[in-house]
């Protein structure tokens, strides 16, 4: 008897009507990422008709000649729907001034509330789009110009990474957030949680019953988790050697991708539910032993190299890079989460700039059969099972099984199950800034970070990031290794797996 697909119906929350403020609207993230998806939402009708977009910055714009920047922005990704076009940029504004400058935030909220009568709405949303160094002084003036709060409408405020640069810095600008905006108000965006294969490890592991009563220490030998780029540090060389990988991309995506991963099930989807369940995950990882740092994480910086047969430069060749600069574009580490379904279960991470390919992706290593019927043909090396989750560039699900080749012999070959989404669904994903500015929009914070899970990830990193300072000079356990551009990391990055007699995969 053929079993009836179940057909899924959706049902997303009515978006109610919201002005939009970005500050730092003159900067790349808002021309490259946010006009462009605000632009997508509106097309689609995803987001209510009814809203305005008010642009803020030093530079000084007319409100047309931003539309004009607007329209710019929005026709580099091929847009052909004129009418929309026009219909859009009619509701966007633009007021320049200084971040320091009360007159700057008493013209904007004149402004703003103006267009809130206008067009009768009551929710605000503020971006800040600016570099990290500029949010405390932007936040103080939003809470002593009373942007936090209002009798007229609602706020919420939505912050980029970094946040913080360690540990105390991100309680520093935490306490300033929340000396002006609740919890609830406040959005602390990490891109990586709005691409389509991200959200969907939550929906792979508990909407189906074959995968979660496998998801434990009994069958699972160790989980790898990868993030690479080909590319090296483009028009964000000053950014990136104040921060380093470690800061750029560990702290954050890789500790996003880890927690959805290794969490426990939650009792419903609910924000606060699903991100209680990624503070404990985050809080079970068992701290670096700083003294012998270097048997569990590795660092290592690019020289020159060949990627896709060119020459590219080094890190310390890069415009803007300090020529004895020590920061790291390479970390691999070996961690251990300290609790009843992971004890033992060893978690190898590692991501990097000017690696071979552009690849993010969980691979999920099942033991070994514990022992072989298939001899003397096979012997006992039967390859394990192995479940990738591939969140980029070919989003997808890959498991691999053993069988049988045809023939009359008896020969055993590695087949994959392959699931591709774009082939599956028809459809180019949306960009994960459009998912998370729906959600800013819904009032939905499940896909954002809560103070305290940022606080746990900086708990982890902090004292390595103070080890490395303090013996920045030292023949010490934490000594920068080197890697030519297009490796795969360096020989100490491959160590580090290969003691476990284990290898890295990519797949």
């Amino acid at each position: 008897m053929k079993q009836k697909r179940m057909v899924v119906k959706c049902a997303e929350k009515t978006v109610e009507p919201v002005g939009l403020i970005i500050f730092g609207a003159s900067g790349d993230l808002t021309s490259r990422k946010l006009i462009p998806s605000i632009f997508s939402l509106y097309k689609k009708e995803n987001m209510n008709r009814n809203f305005f977009l008010m642009g803020c910055a030093r530079t000084p714009l007319s409100d047309e000649k931003f539309r004009e920047k607007v329209r710019s922005s929005i026709e580099k990704t091929n847009t052909k729907n004129v009418k929309e076009l026009k219909s859009f940029s009619e509701r966007c504004y633009y007021t320049d001034g200084n971040y320091d400058d009360n007159n700057f935030y008493n013209t904007l909220k004149q402004k703003i509330q103006d267009l809130m009568k206008k067009f009768s709405i009551k929710d605000i949303i503020l971006y800040l789009a600016t570099p990290p160094v500029v949010y405390p002084v932007v936040v103080e003036k939003l809470g002593e110009n009373r942007f936090c709060k209002d009798g007229q409408g609602s706020y919420r405020i939505v912050v980029e990474k970094p946040y913080g640069y360690d540990l105390d810095s991100a309680k520093q600008l935490d306490k300033k957030f929340r000396k002006y905006f609740q919890e609830e108000q406040i959005y602390r965006i990490d891109h990586y949680l709005g691409k389509e294969t991200v959200q969907n490890i939550l929906m792979f592991r508990f909407a189906n019953g074959i995968f979660e009563p496998l998801w434990n220490r009994q069958y699972i030998d160790h989980v790898q988790v990868t993030i690479s780029e080909s590319l090296g540090l483009g028009h964000r060389a000053g950014y990136f050697n104040r921060s380093g990988i470690i800061r750029d991309m560990f702290q954050n995506h890789m500790m996003q991708m880890l927690s959805l991963a290794a969490m426990e099930p939650p009792i419903s989807f609910e924000a606060d539910h699903v991100r209680d369940e990624k503070v404990k995950l985050l809080n079970s990882i068992r701290p670096y032993p700083i003294h012998e740092i270097g048997k569990w994480m590795v660092r290592s910086q690019y020289s020159k190299g060949t990627i896709d047969e060119q020459t590219v430069p080094g890190y310390l060749e890069e415009e803007d890079i300090p020529k004895t600069s020590e920061t790291e574009t390479f970390l691999a580490t070996k961690l251990f989460i300290d609790n009843w379904r992971w004890q033992g279960v060893p978690f190898y991470m590692r991501t990097g700039k000017r690696l071979p390919k552009k690849v993010s992706e969980i691979i999920i290593v099942f033991k070994r059969i514990p022992y072989s019927m298939f001899k003397p043909g096979t012997g006992d090396d039967i390859n394990p099972n192995i479940l990738v989750i591939k969140v980029q560039p070919d989003e997808g699900i890959i498991l691999t099984v053993q069988a049988k080749s045809p023939g009359a012999k008896f020969c055993m070959d590695e087949i994959s199950l392959k699931f591709d989404y774009k082939e599956h669904f028809g459809i180019d994903f949306p960009d994960a800034y459009e998912r998370l500015l729906l959600d800013v929009m819904l009032g939905d914070q499940t896909l954002f970070w809560r103070s305290d899970g940022v606080f746990a990830s900086w708990s982890l990193i902090t004292p390595v990031l103070q080890a490395w300072e303090k013996n920045e000079k030292q023949n010490c356990p934490c000594s920068l290794s080197f890697y030519k551009a297009g490796e795969w990391g360096s020989k100490e990055s491959i160590d580090l797996i290969q003691r476990d007699k284990r290898e890295w995969l990519v797949l």
